[in-house]
């Protein structure tokens, strides 16, 4: 293991995290905030002691190899996270009042990796820089902590792919180009440019610039953080959940396919079938949840009101954004079971979204339907395709691994909690751990829409913290630093 090049890799990763304390400060000098006020003087501690951190590891790994192999990148992924989620922290801790630190480590985790989960109730009575790191922590989780520097770094040479596809749902195969760099400062251009029409859209529909930039920055990162307590509900309007409709799609919709349309090559016909099944579900959806909440109430009451609602909670759920619009913790059981099971899909590869993806759940579906064809039928050959290309039985076994180890990692975590929360019920515990797992925010029950997680113990925080993470960044960055033999050094 060459640790010094993670040092140095560690190091710049800090250097862009202090910058994004320093943004919090001009938000809140701008939102009013004087400069000696307890927020703002806590966001320059953090950026002081979080430079002094990044000098030290940088001056630990100055002398390193410049190489990344594949041990390295999955170790520098893995620490990047966690570390960043410990100073992420910090400012919950010095702001809050009463805000332990296994709280404020959930709370990090929750806005990193876009989960949207919160321990407080009253977090819009926050200071506005403090609201600002919450909605900006997502919007950088949400394309991801490396994603950005591989698209900056020039000196991360062969690294970069490395670095690029252990922490992204997507592969090098999905740029257009052989250079990972260049693709993915396009991809960071991308995210600008969407996140730029999101917070204009927001502003013209009637939210103020400062509600317009954070609802902007969690939409398109599919996070969820808002600066209300009530959501998108709070603004009571169409037109803003409208907009927050298309944008939590275009935010769940592969990047690379809209980057390929918008340089005038748009990918085969072939390749479009996860985009085509994804929006084909939200169509499905919102129209059982609809069907579903008009045959539950009197039908002259059904408006447009309710497909709206239907829809937008739908699309919330299945791109594991987290808004709402209405509270669902008032649905129908039938209603709240569908909303579960969405929970686990998630979006399209490529994207912002959580949960396990569509391309994985359509191979999944495909070898079973294959399995079923060949237990009578065992001579036969059927090849499995996904975008036009024939898959490895390699890759087949990758995805059944990692859609097995997902069910199995939430079977453990949600034991766990039943034995140290043993007052829960079955529906707050199941759905707080899959909301966790699956980065979603908002559960049921308990843990619904209108509710906060401020209710579990420290330590079922903390655990909920690593679940998050381990979602995220799709279990392995995460779970090869507990491995012992990945730690020892090369013959």
């Amino acid at each position: 293991m060459h640790g010094s090049i993670i040092f140095k890799l560690l190091s710049l990763i800090l250097l862009g995290l202090s910058s994004a304390f320093a943004l919090c400060i001009l938000a809140g000098i701008f939102m009013g905030e004087s400069w000696s006020a307890p927020s703002i003087q806590s966001f320059f501690f953090c950026i002081a002691g979080t430079l002094l951190l990044s000098a030290s590891l940088h001056w630990i790994g100055r002398r390193g190899a410049r190489k990344f192999f594949r041990r390295e990148a999955l170790c520098a992924i893995g620490v990047t996270w966690i570390l960043c989620t410990l100073i992420g922290a910090v400012p919950y801790y010095l702001i809050v009042d009463g805000c332990s630190p296994a709280a404020a480590i959930f709370e990090a985790a929750s806005g990193l990796t876009t989960t949207g989960a919160t321990n407080f109730a009253n977090f819009d009575q926050f200071p506005p820089s403090l609201l600002f790191w919450r909605s900006l922590s997502q919007w950088v989780g949400g394309l991801g902590v490396v994603v950005f520097f591989v698209a900056l770094l020039s000196s991360l040479g062969a690294g970069a792919k490395i670095l690029f596809t252990n922490e992204s749902s997507a592969t090098s195969a999905d740029f257009d180009q052989g250079r990972i760099q260049s693709g993915a400062l396009q991809l960071v251009l991308y995210y600008l440019l969407l996140s730029a029409l999101c917070i204009s859209a927001y502003q013209l529909a009637g939210m103020s610039w400062f509600q317009a930039i954070n609802h902007g920055m969690t939409t398109i990162a599919t996070g969820g953080f808002s600066t209300e307590s009530n959501s998108i509900e709070a603004f009571n309007s169409p037109t803003i959940e409208w907009i927050c409709i298309g944008f939590m799609l275009l935010g769940g919709t592969t990047f690379f396919h809209a980057i390929r349309l918008i340089k005038g090559r748009p990918p085969a016909w072939k390749q479009w079938d996860e985009v085509i099944i994804f929006y084909s579900l939200v169509v499905v959806a919102a129209c059982a949840f609809a069907w579903i909440q008009v045959q539950s109430a009197d039908p002259a009451t059904a408006t447009a009101v309710t497909l709206r609602a239907a829809l937008f909670q739908s699309v919330s759920i299945l791109t594991t954004t987290g808004y709402s619009s209405t509270d669902f913790n008032h649905w129908q059981l039938s209603a709240q079971l569908l909303l579960l099971g969405l929970m686990v899909v998630g979006g399209c590869s490529g994207s912002t979204s959580g949960g396990i993806k569509i391309i994985r759940i359509m191979i999944a579906v495909r070898t079973l339907i294959r399995s079923i064809s060949l237990a009578f039928r065992p001579n036969l050959t059927l090849p499995m395709r996904s975008g036009g290309a024939v898959l490895e039985a390699q890759a087949i076994n990758a995805i059944t691994t990692f859609i097995l180890l997902m069910v199995s990692l939430q079977m453990l975590v949600a034991l766990i909690v039943a034995i140290i929360e043993p007052n829960l019920s079955f529906m707050t515990l199941y759905s707080a751990t899959q909301a966790c797992l699956y980065n979603i925010g908002p559960g049921l029950d308990a843990v619904g829409p209108s509710q906060n997680y401020g209710f579990f113990s420290q330590i079922t925080k903390l655990l909920f913290a690593l679940v998050m993470i381990l979602g995220r960044l799709e279990l392995y960055a995460v779970m090869v630093l507990f491995v012992p033999s990945f730690w020892k050094r090369y013959a």
